[in-house]
């Protein structure tokens, strides 16, 4: 089955492009997908789709993404006028709008200007300053996503998730206590290779050791989950190994050829690792009819 390109919130990094791959291993489920480090949601939006799960859970610790997550979900007009007015105003200077749009997000935090950074800057690819502001340059190549595309893909995901999530803002430990057994946990944190630096992807980093007790935790509570982890670009491998006595069962999943090498004309591929839990043994692995294999 073609991937979907349902996705209003385009971010580089994303698993919209994977989330066939990656829900492949999923088991069959009777709770809520819960992603405590939302992002962009495609692994929510995709198991929404198929009806793999009706209720949700997403959080981030970014409050501007969550709030406008929210908007999306629960207000689809209000967001899609708000990205049009705010896009249409470009047109006369659009890298001069892009700055003070930039410049005003980075004092009101406004989510609707946050939306349209992100389909208005360079590669889809945030990046923060060591302020915690939102720093990414602008592409000059392109105007960012049209206001009437932008409406369909906001309104068909209102449609998906509308009286079906819940949305938190808070840190992601607080949320693995949330879970249960009868959930399935999918996490996508801040790949230690892009997480810290002058101009990191993510406005926080991920403490490695911390994040290992964590999956402990869910591990001794029989939680299931499945995580992408790092992994390699061509030769070059990313991150920090997990331990051993975790258990995980890797699967490397191919993601293609990386926007990065695109643009400097080089042919190296992404790997990606996910990792299952031991809570999914092969022998409970569901094939949903809906997904492709």
């Amino acid at each position: 089955m073609k991937t979907i390109t349902l996705q209003p919130i385009p971010y580089q990094g994303s698993k919209r492009n994977i989330a066939s791959q990656i829900m492949r291993h999923a088991p069959k489920f009777s709770g809520r997908l819960i992603e405590p480090f939302a992002g962009s949601a495609a692994i929510t939006i995709y198991t929404a789709h198929h009806r793999i799960a009706d209720k949700f859970l997403i959080n981030d610790s970014y409050a501007p993404l969550m709030n406008l997550w929210k908007k999306i979900i629960e207000t689809p007009e209000e967001c899609a006028s708000q990205y049009e007015k705010i896009w249409r105003l470009q047109l006369d200077n659009p890298n001069e709008h892009y700055l003070k749009i930039r410049e005003e997000f980075n004092s009101d935090n406004d989510p609707l200007k946050l939306l349209f950074l992100m389909v208005r800057c360079a590669k889809n690819a945030v990046r923060f300053n060591s302020s915690g502001k939102f720093n990414q340059s602008a592409d000059k190549r392109r105007l960012g996503r049209r206001p009437s595309e932008m409406r369909m893909h906001i309104f068909s995901t209102s449609l998906l998730l509308k009286k079906k999530t819940k949305f938190m803002n808070t840190d992601y430990e607080t949320i693995l206590e949330l879970a249960t057994p009868e959930d399935l946990v999918y996490m996508d944190p801040p790949y230690q290779g892009t997480s810290t630096g002058r101009n990191p992807r993510y406005h926080q980093g991920l403490d490695f050791d911390r994040f290992v007790a964590n999956l402990q935790k869910l591990n001794d509570r029989g939680i299931p989950f499945i995580l992408s982890f790092d992994g390699q670009l061509g030769e070059k491998k990313y991150g920090k190994p997990l331990p051993e006595f975790l258990n995980l069962r890797q699967i490397p999943i191919h993601a293609g050829r990386s926007a990065q090498a695109t643009l400097n004309g080089k042919m190296d591929m992404t790997i990606e690792s996910l990792y299952l839990s031991p809570s999914l043994e092969p022998a409970i692995i569901f094939h949903h009819p809906l997904v492709a294999a």
